[in-house]
């Protein structure tokens, strides 16, 4: 799997991080598993046309050191669709500015 990783979190990282992901993205799914909405303005072509599908998601792991961001881009209406795909660069950027801006709004240094 292709992710972005953050590791080393300072033991109170990790309970300021839960807290941000809970408010901002909602309750934890299968062990600290939560969903980073994907800007509209971040769609392939493929997932624009698939309106059905929308919106889009980025899987976010929180463990007790690390924190982890997917790069594979899902829907979480089907299972599998042609518009599942990894990120593009554009969104693969995206996705770590907003990882990396979660941790400047929180003031947690790694």
């Amino acid at each position: 799997m292709k992710q972005y990783v953050i590791d080393e979190l300072q033991p109170g990282g990790h309970e300021r991080l839960k807290s941000y992901l809970k408010a901002r993205c909602g309750p934890a799914e299968l062990e600290d598993i939560y969903w980073l909405m994907l800007d509209e303005s971040m769609l392939a072509a493929t997932q624009a046309a698939h309106t059905a599908c929308q919106p889009f998601y980025a899987a976010i792991r929180l463990k007790k050191q690390s924190i982890a961001i997917e790069f594979l881009i899902r829907t979480r209406s089907r299972v599998r669709c042609d518009c599942m795909a990894y990120a593009t660069a554009q969104q693969a950027a995206w996705l770590i500015r907003s990882l990396d801006g979660i941790f400047e709004e929180l003031e947690i240094v790694v």
